[in-house]
């Protein structure tokens, strides 16, 4: 699987936002999206998962040979993890992975929620609305959606927000395991994420770098 990118372009109101990026993503590979506050980070995430309309370019996600799969798009492909956790206040943080796993069409929801309020330290609260949780509780469980459903491709903006030392390290080894499995992961953030296999891209507005190997 690999994920190609090639000669995008976004624009806000006229304005470029992100110019001419290329770049390619093999499977079992991360990579992080630096720069400044508006350097186009979050833009990016939000085309890559079909939100945000390019101006020009392509994004083309590629499948292995003979997956039945092969023509579906980064969007019907990847988990998004944006500022908001898409919890509701009054499910219980059970409800709220159940939900999202039956949306994704999980297999064996019920198992897959209990085992992702697990790898998040969340099963003590498993029956606690999101609406009495603390907000990096509410982080960990918007976080957990991540692991309720097979999906190749994660796109996260700001994940580390509202998490402390253990819960970061926590989400990094998560990340890890699902790149080392053959996932691809893209994160837009402002600190290391602890990745053992990265790359770093740094948006420069309206001109963007090319990536280079994150150390």
């Amino acid at each position: 699987m690999k994920l190609t990118v090639q000669n995008l372009r976004l624009e806000r109101s006229g304005r470029p936002v992100v110019a001419d990026l290329s770049f390619t993503l093999p499977a079992g590979e991360a990579l992080l999206l630096t720069g400044a506050n508006g350097a186009g980070k979050s833009t990016l995430l939000r085309a890559l998962a079909g939100l945000f309309a390019p101006t020009n370019g392509t994004i083309r996600l590629d499948g292995p040979p003979g997956d039945f799969d092969a023509d579906l798009t980064v969007a019907e492909r990847c988990h998004v993890i944006g500022h908001q956790n898409g919890l509701k206040s009054a499910l219980t943080a059970f409800e709220n992975l159940l939900f999202w796993s039956n949306y994704f069409g999980a297999s064996n929801p019920a198992a897959r929620v209990d085992a992702a309020l697990d790898r998040m330290d969340l099963a003590s609260l498993a029956e606690i609305p999101a609406a009495y949780m603390s907000a990096g509780q509410k982080r960990r469980l918007g976080l957990a959606r991540l692991l309720v459903a097979d999906r190749p491709v994660w796109l996260l903006d700001e994940p580390t927000v509202s998490l402390d030392q253990a819960s970061a390290a926590r989400l990094g080894n998560i990340i890890n395991t699902h790149v080392a499995s053959g996932g691809l992961a893209i994160a837009a953030t402002h600190l290391p994420l602890g990745l053992d296999n990265a790359r770093e891209l740094r948006l420069t507005p309206p001109a963007v770098t090319a990536a280079e190997d994150h150390l």
